[in-house]
């Protein structure tokens, strides 16, 4: 499968629209990026059941603070809406390709109810600073 480029215009489509997303956060002028394009590549011949997709942090910096990246590479697994991976630095073949399996294998009742209950804890902290306020 051939790699998305992921804008602010097309990215809430290309990611609801999707159950897998990996994202590749690069630029032009970064050697580690370069040095991880040909990986991220081989990566989606490999699982062309997934959508893979970049982002220009150079073109698109409205995602990339949006995803609050701060150095890249940056590769980011998006499952369901819900991101279940980041980590910055150009992973090696064998090592994406066991990120991929692990998320593969995530049970996502698990982390949507995980995520529930984060963002409960979350509101039920600022309510309680709001009441002490």
């Amino acid at each position: 499968m051939s790699t998305v480029e992921l804008t602010k215009d097309n990215f809430d489509e290309i990611v609801s629209g999707n159950d897998f997303v990996l994202i590749d956060f690069w630029a032009e002028w970064c050697g580690p990026c370069k040095q991880f394009g040909p990986v991220f590549e081989r990566s989606s011949e490999k699982n062309a059941d997934l959508v893979y997709a970049k982002v220009d942090t150079e073109a698109q910096p409205e995602l990339a603070a949006a995803f609050q990246i701060q150095s890249i590479p940056t590769v980011m697994i998006v499952r369901e809406n819900i991101a279940v991976f980041s980590q910055p630095g150009a992973l090696p073949e064998a090592a994406l390709e066991d990120v991929i399996g692990q998320a593969r294998n995530l049970d996502m009742d698990e982390v949507r109810a995980s995520v529930e209950e984060a963002q409960q804890q979350e509101a039920q902290k600022q309510d309680g600073q709001a009441a002490g306020e």
